[in-house]
């Protein structure tokens, strides 16, 4: 196993941006940056034999704080939170106090608000070669984008040998608050070219979340049989793809609460690549990719709709706003944990 980190010379408010390399013997590798816990590529040899960047993105991390990126931003490959997806009305009650968050979608908030852990300096507080981990910290300050509470975070990644790479995600605070936390990366396992309707897509789930015109959750839960939005078994992403926006829809997932268990599995007949991935968390958040922008892309790959979908896994969203969902709350003296392990395998592809 490998590590290696390496001095950008970018800075944010004085704050070094740095990046650091995970690389294990079958020359899989990730490199993340203490931007955002920014996933830049990860890379795995394919069942054509081929190196195989399995994420969208841009070339060079200065392109991420470009003006015309960030003006369109499409949070490719970032940790968001405090909370995931969207809070109705920028609101929630809170041990009977109202609590207002940054409205940054409409009325709505999304992904942790204007400046939200995506675009936060995060510490590298641990490297370790032998084990293949990377650990990323940052402290939240009370009150920041509305939320309460101090929060200390902890986000550590694992590359192993067997080609997993392990996230898990630790969190304290010292005073009542609510966190949702997913990562957003955009998965194309044909090396980023095209379009992802034709992978094939797996999603354990009975069950998706009904949403407002706004997409908010509502808590109405929606059987998946007879609909387009059943995953249980394997089929192409395009199939009964919803016009002219795609899949945006959080899956309640047929799992235990808390329990690491099936969230995906997502495969490409073209790479040969399968992606399959286990978690704590009780949602598989499916986007689509509809809104991806127009950008260039790595290699100069033009992006745009469907270029990428994301499994956002994570807390059902507006849980703090609907009572019957499983809670989102953290307070003093309790640690929030989650767990995902995203595991990439390659077979002899059929292109």
């Amino acid at each position: 196993m490998r590590i290696a980190k390496e001095n950008t010379g970018l800075k944010i408010d004085g704050k070094l941006l740095e990046l650091i390399r995970l690389e294990n013997d079958k020359q899989t590798s990730v490199t993340f940056s203490n931007y955002g816990c920014l996933i830049l590529s990860w890379i795995v040899r394919d069942g054509n034999g081929r190196l195989n960047d399995i994420v969208l993105g841009l070339d060079k991390l200065e392109d991420y704080l470009k003006d015309d990126y960030q003006d369109q931003y499409p949070y490719f490959g970032v940790l968001v939170g405090r909370y995931a997806n969207r809070i109705k009305n920028a609101s929630f009650s809170l041990d009977g106090e109202l609590v207002g968050v940054s409205a940054n979608k409409g009325q709505d908030h999304i992904h942790g608000g204007l400046r939200g852990f995506d675009r936060a300096v995060w510490s590298v507080m641990e490297m370790d070669e032998t084990r293949g981990r990377v650990v990323f910290g940052y402290t939240s300050p009370d009150g920041e984008e509305g939320y309460p509470g101090n929060l200390e975070v902890k986000v550590a990644y694992t590359l192993t040998a067997e080609n997993e790479l392990i996230q898990e995600i630790t969190a304290s605070t010292d005073k009542p608050t609510v966190l949702n936390l997913t990562h957003h990366d955009y998965f194309n396992l044909n090396n980023g070219q095209g379009q992802i309707l034709d992978h094939l897509l797996t999603i354990p789930a009975g069950a998706y979340l009904e949403q407002d015109d706004n997409m908010v959750v509502t808590g109405n839960m929606v059987p998946v049989e007879n609909t387009g939005h059943d995953f249980r078994s394997a089929k192409e992403v395009g199939k009964d793809l919803p016009e002219p926006d795609g899949y945006d829809q959080s899956f309640v997932l047929d799992k235990p609460g808390g329990e690491p268990s099936l969230a995906a599995v997502l495969e490409s007949g073209q790479s040969g690549l399968r992606l399959e991935v286990r978690t704590t968390e009780p949602v598989c958040h499916l986007y689509t990719g509809r809104w991806v922008p127009p950008v260039t892309g790595k290699g100069g790959q033009k992006y745009g709709p469907f270029s990428g979908l994301c499994l956002e896994v994570q807390h059902h969203p507006n849980a703090v706003n609907v009572p019957h969902f499983p809670a989102t709350e953290l307070r003093p003296g309790e640690t929030y944990r989650q767990r995902t392990v995203f595991k990439v395998a390659a077979q002899p592809s059929k292109a």
